[in-house]
């Protein structure tokens, strides 16, 4: 191959990239974190029907347990719920899926994601399953999906529900009523 085609797809994906950085000078700080996080963490597998906002913020909780941050994290969850149990719910989620979290994951959407959902998260390199709820909150008059943690138990937060199939797309994303 000359270096030529090589040269224009590399000056062609510059380009690309310009106008695309040159069009987000008015990006919120929220809008950035989520670029940087998004450009270094491993992409998240999707299975299932979720909304933009379930998306968003299952996201969210992959990376912050990826990255141990026990505050980001419990950042996702409800305001309105006790702080101390959402902590410690961080903490055990941390210390149990953080290995997992960082390597390939999917994560399964069940049912319409516009209210909320259910999200079992199968993380591949260590075999482990978690399920998580994701819930609009309303926040400074603003509606936004935030993670249900009332987990403070170790062992409540590694607890994998019997109807939750050991791999993904087994239920084709729908409940088991």
């Amino acid at each position: 191959m000359t270096p030529g085609p090589v040269l224009r797809a590399v000056f062609g994906a510059a380009l690309a990239l310009g106008v695309l950085t040159g069009c987000s000078a008015d990006a919120s700080p929220e809008e950035l974190q989520y670029a940087g996080d998004y450009s270094s963490h491993p992409p998240l597998a999707v299975i299932g029907y979720p909304s933009t906002g379930t998306l968003g913020i299952t996201q969210q909780v992959v990376w912050r347990i990826a990255d141990g941050d026990a505050d980001g994290l419990a950042a996702l969850a409800d305001p309105g719920k006790d702080r101390g149990t959402t902590e410690k719910t961080a903490e055990n989620w941390i210390a149990a899926f953080r290995k997992g979290a960082g390597g390939k994951v999917t994560a399964e959407f069940y049912d319409e994601g516009s209210y909320r959902q259910t999200v079992v998260l199968y993380l591949h390199d260590t075999g482990q399953v978690k399920e998580i709820y994701i819930l609009p909150v309303n926040m400074n008059g603003k509606g936004v999906f935030r993670v249900r943690m009332t987990e403070p138990d170790p062992g409540e937060a590694t607890a994998v529900a019997p109807w939750v199939p050991k791999k993904p797309g087994e239920l084709g994303s729908k409940m088991v009523p």
